[in-house]
């Protein structure tokens, strides 16, 4: 009897042991997949942060070009119209998923557009080259566009890092019990891979 005792004893602290070890698993498991998830939505936030900084700069580049190109009328309404667009899209980074990361990067898109063409209307103009604030603002514009390029390249980054922990085995059983799923990458559309291109 007692030696029955002692079995179910043993028993009982391994069952307890295995179980705490289970536990402080699933505990290390969610709190690192939570804090990857963070990292994409911070890398998003830093993504949608230097669009806001480009569409910020995009009213001065405007009045600049304007002052110097005033029969650009058509290219002008362009740029407004597809800033006043970008400015509409924005997208919880808790709710990321492929569709609206692909309208986000479609108004973009449009954008830059519009801003090469009003950058192309300089080469008409020489004063407007020669102008300083011009200058300093396709300087500007131009390093917004490799920042814009470079936090998408983080967001892919933490993405990657998301995923490839959250679809290991055993990490995908624990994962997908507290509903973490795969991510989407930031994917351009053909051709938006190249920045504005900024003539200095």
């Amino acid at each position: 009897m007692e030696q029955t005792k002692k079995g179910s004893k043993k028993w009982l602290i391994g069952a307890l042991i295995i179980i705490g070890a289970i536990a402080l698993y699933c505990v290390s498991t969610y709190n690192k997949a939570v804090g990857l998830e963070e990292g994409i939505m911070n890398s998003w936030g830093n993504v949608e942060a230097q669009c806001q900084r480009r569409l910020d700069l995009i009213p001065n580049l405007v009045t600049t070009v304007k002052a110097y190109a005033q029969h650009e009328r058509e290219t002008f309404e362009e740029v407004v119209e597809a800033r006043a667009k970008a400015t509409q899209v924005t997208i919880d980074p808790s709710r990321l998923n492929a569709e609206n990361i692909r309208e986000f990067e479609a108004v973009q898109s449009q954008l830059s557009g519009a801003l090469s063409r009003l950058l192309a209307v300089s080469e008409a103009y020489p004063e407007l080259k020669a102008s300083e604030n011009f200058l300093v603002l396709q300087s500007q514009l131009e390093g917004t566009e490799n920042r814009i390029a470079v936090a998408r390249r983080e967001f892919n980054k933490q993405v990657n890092a998301y995923n490839g922990y959250v679809r290991t085995f055993p990490v995908n059983m624990v994962a997908g019990f507290f509903g973490f799923e795969k991510k989407d990458y930031f994917a351009a559309e053909a051709g938006a891979e190249k920045a504005v291109q900024v003539e200095m």
